[in-house]
């Protein structure tokens, strides 16, 4: 017997960081909105989630203590991009935040720009102008009209 796996969306990213309430403050102004969900509290918060874009997908940033043994404490791996309308734009708000460019602002294709910067809390955060990002939004509107 054989079974497909199928992914059916992204439903959380998780990053890390040791100074919680430096993270909510940093993710609070970059994004112009308060995280809607914070535990224990807001005082001393272990876990912090924002919901953003399109389909609300969440960026959740856990205590840095309760990492999984073994995770990675520099920046590397999978990097998850994030589609962005003005790349530049967004490329020059991150580092003025005080991210780190990671990889420059990069033509990948016709329609497919990316770049990407470490946060203050040295986890990899994407951007990229995605075509095919905004022809999949704009036929799953056509089919709600």
């Amino acid at each position: 017997m054989t079974s497909k796996v199928t992914l059916r969306g992204m439903t959380t990213v998780s990053f890390y960081a040791a100074d919680m309430n430096a993270a909510k403050q940093w993710y609070s102004d970059l994004f112009g909105i308060e995280p809607y969900f914070v535990r224990p509290g807001a005082d001393q918060p272990a876990y912090i989630e924002f919901r953003l874009g399109d389909y609300q997908h969440e960026l959740g940033i856990i205590d840095r203590k309760y990492a999984p043994k073994g995770a990675a404490t520099e920046a590397g791996g999978a990097i998850l991009f994030w589609h962005v309308d003005d790349l530049d734009a967004t490329f020059d708000a991150l580092k003025h935040a005080g991210a780190q460019e990671y990889e420059p602002i990069t033509k990948r294709g016709e329609g497919f720009i990316t770049a990407s910067v470490v946060d203050p809390f040295g986890n990899i955060l994407g951007i990229m102008y995605n075509q095919h990002y905004l022809d999949m939004l704009a036929a799953k509107k056509a089919q709600l009209i």
